[in-house]
């Protein structure tokens, strides 16, 4: 891995900080999130809609 400059790496820091207590603070509240896993994006949390294996939501919607 390349060495970031110490400017670039407290805002890579940063960023990273405000992720992980956005998505805290939306567990904590009971709302999901979407995250990228696996070269797809994945709605996590106990209140995220139903995926189904086809890309289809209940309504035959694309889910995104």
């Amino acid at each position: 891995m390349t060495q970031l400059t110490p400017d670039t790496q407290a805002m890579l820091d940063c960023l990273r900080d405000a992720v992980s207590e956005t998505l805290e603070r939306k567990r904590r509240l009971g709302q999901y999130a979407v995250i990228w896993q696996d070269g797809k994006p994945t709605l996590v949390g106990d209140d995220a809609p139903n995926q189904t294996v086809d890309g289809l939501d209940e309504q035959g919607r694309e889910s995104t």
